[in-house]
């Protein structure tokens, strides 16, 4: 049976890791404990995961249209791969670029 079609849907922007990690913490009831123990990690490092993963969700459902940029590096700030004055100092220089050229 096919599915039908849909709007690209948040889901299809998350990594095969992200996936894999939506797998295993609903296989595991939701239990953080037991997740840590199947990852072999902390608590706290599983719940870091799980945080960055729902930040990284709202930004790919946000109905708004942020544009490839924005939402390009709002996604490595929710996996964690920049720091949040890196992404300010981003945000600010591409309104400006956009600001100059007339794009707002």
């Amino acid at each position: 049976m096919s599915k039908p079609r849909r709007e690209h849907a948040w889901i299809d922007d998350l990594s095969e890791d992200d996936l894999a990690f939506i797998k295993r913490f609903v296989l595991a009831s939701g239990s953080l404990k037991e997740l840590a123990r199947s990852y072999g990690i902390s608590y706290p490092t599983v719940r870091l995961r799980l945080d960055r993963l729902i930040e990284k969700i709202k930004v790919l459902d946000n109905k708004q249209d942020l544009g490839l940029f924005e939402r390009t590096i709002r996604v490595l700030y929710a996996d964690g791969k920049i720091d949040m004055a890196t992404l300010k100092v981003l945000l600010s220089a591409h309104a400006s670029d956009l600001e100059e050229r007339g794009d707002t």
